[in-house]
Parts: C-alpha cells; structure tokens; sequence
C-alpha cells in the first residue's frame, strides 16, 4: 500500500509541477508582450571662456557653429524623452528647455508666438521585422552629430552639424536589407518648418546603409544635400568618426562643403580623450564665417579637443577649441578683426 501511495503521490507532483511551470512561462511571455513606457532625458551647463578675444560685451565672439556659443557660466537644456513600446507600434514625445534646445527646434515660432517645446514627436508602426514606418517630428538622418550632448563626444558642435537640418516633419520608412544593409526613403516637409506646412512643397530624403556606414541624399526645393556618416572600432579602444557632406542650395542660398574626423581613444574605464578635426568651406555667400568675405567662398578649419570623465550617471567635459578662418570672422578684445578664436569650454552632462 505504502508503494502505491507513493507512486500516486509523485504523479501527482509531476503533475501539478508541469502546471506550475506552464503558468510561470505564460505569465513571462504575457509579461515581455506588454507594452513598456520609459522616461529619460537629461541636463546640461557649461563653462565657456574665450583665450584670445573679450568674454563679454560687443566684442564677444564664438564660433560659427551652433550650441554652447554663451559666455561665462551658462545653460545648455533640460530634455525630457517619454517612450512608449509595444510589440507593433510605439511613440516617442522628446521635449527641450533652455538655451540649446531653443536653437535646436529654432523656438518654433510658425504656430506659437511663445515658441515651442518639441524636439521630437512621432509614432511608429513595426510593419514586419524588416520595415518600420515613423510618422511625425523626427532628429535628422544626416551628419555625424547629434542635438542631445549625450549622444555626441565633443560639447560643442560642428559646423557641418550646425548647417545641416536638425529635424524633419514627415513620413519615413526603415528597411532592414539584411547582412548588414539598411535603407530609409522619406516625404517630409522643407526643411525647418517642423509644425505645419506653409508653402505646399515637400523635401525627400534616402539613406543607405551597411555596417554603421550612412549615405544619406536630401532634396529641398532646389537645394540639394549628400551627406556620409561612419565610423571604425580600429582597435579596442580607439574608435574613428567620419563625416564629409556638400550642400547645393538653391538660387539664393549658397553652397557648403566639408569633412571632419573624429579619432577617440578610451584610456579607462571612466574617461576617454577624443578630438574633432574639420575642414568646412563655403561659396556664394553662404554666410556662415563672418560678414568679411567679399568673394563668397570663406574656408575654415576648427580643431576641438575634448576629454569624457563619467562619474556614475554624470559627464565632465572639458575642452579646448581653436577656430582657423580665411576671413576676419571674429573679434579680439579691443574689436579689431581677427583669424583665428581659440576657446575654453567645460560641461556637466547628467543622463537618466
């Protein structure tokens, strides 16, 4: 009696086991299926000084590119990212106050006199595993560079980042090609105007990728933009960032073109050294090195040296940038014209 008691009773058990696990696995798959709602962001300020020209006053100059351009101790932006993803489709409403999320989004002053707060807006719809639609306010898919100091290595910014496009309206799609191949088409509204369209026309974008490498084509009402973006792990701890793009514009606007390098090199855990070499050049009027240039065709060549300290969810970055123009662009201390602006930046970044 005792044996066959036993063996009921492990039945039993086995039993009851299978129904535990089943329970268990079903409740994790229901659990990974359920829609996930994240928040992020960060904060930023900085310390700027200029070496050779006045910090203050109407003398005061900064480089010609866009963001931590304010004398002294002064604000970057508080941004503030809330995320919804589900298995199929998500959202993402990416927020900006302060100084550069101001000159991110232009104040966007088209609807709302008092400006506006969006840096990004849009929902998503995975149509399969191979093609995602986005529909909304999206950061631009060119350049190098990006509007959140997180992402990018250097605090200051290129001058190629700072007269591409920031952001788009639009529609785009993202084509996974596999082995290692992308592509992405898009419509979207003229470049800048990020709330409505005024005017009916449309911009169209395309980008091609493989294995981190972005080729990426803008056409704007005339202007036309072709732009590479990549980078190569040369070793294991020193990374190469590539830029190149030229700008075509249309009658009126001017053209651009230029290149910059992005060498890193990680030296511990908590900090790495990199430097942003580029060369930007300009032609009919473009207007972005000064008033000086009388021939329309302006060069020059910024070299940006930066270190990465990381202290928990916090980043130290000091910086050195030296700005060598063919123009006058900037000023000394007494105002007279100068070359060349060298300068002295120090930003604490926090990301949650």
């Amino acid at each position: 009696m005792k044996t066959i008691f036993n063996t009921i009773y492990v039945k039993y058990s086995f039993i009851l086991s299978l129904f535990f696990m089943a329970t268990v696995t079903f409740a994790q798959e229901e659990e990974e299926a359920k829609p996930k709602f994240a928040l992020s962001g960060s904060i930023d300020a900085y310390y700027r000084a200029n070496l050779n020209s006045a910090n203050s006053g109407a003398n005061y100059s900064a480089p010609g590119s866009s963001f931590a351009n304010l004398p002294g101790f002064a604000l970057g932006m508080a941004n503030v990212i809330a995320g919804y993803e589900g298995e199929k489709v998500g959202f993402v409403a990416d927020l900006v106050f302060g100084p550069r999320g101001t000159d991110a989004i232009f104040a966007s002053p088209m609807y709302s006199a008092t400006g506006n707060i969006v840096n990004q807006l849009y929902a998503y719809w995975n149509v399969s595993d191979n093609v995602t639609l986005t529909f909304g306010n999206f950061n631009t898919f060119l350049g190098y560079e990006v509007i959140s100091p997180v992402a990018n290595f250097n605090y200051s910014t290129s001058y190629l980042f700072s007269y591409g496009p920031f952001s788009h309206t639009g529609l785009k799609a993202d084509f996974d090609l596999g082995n290692d191949w992308s592509a992405m088409l898009a419509v979207m509204n003229p470049t800048d105007l990020t709330e409505f369209n005024p005017n009916g026309k449309y911009a169209y974008g395309a980008q091609l990728g493989y294995s981190g490498q972005y080729l990426n084509f803008l056409a704007d009402d005339g202007s036309f933009e072709v732009d590479f973006t990549g980078g190569f792990d040369v070793s294991e701890d020193f990374f190469l960032g590539i830029n190149a793009a030229y700008f075509d514009g249309a009658e009126g606007i001017g053209s651009f073109a230029g290149a910059a390098i992005y060498p890193q090199l990680t030296t511990s855990e908590n900090f790495t050294i990199g430097l942003r070499g580029e060369y930007f050049t300009e032609t009919d009027f473009f207007g972005a090195i000064g008033a000086t240039d009388t021939e329309g065709d302006a060069s020059v060549f910024a070299v940006t040296l930066t270190g990465s300290a990381t202290i928990g969810d916090l980043i130290i970055k000091p910086e050195l940038r030296l700005d060598s123009a063919s123009e006058d662009a900037f000023l000394d201390a007494d105002g007279e014209p100068l070359g060349s602006l060298s300068s002295f930046v120090i930003a604490a970044i926090y990301s949650f």
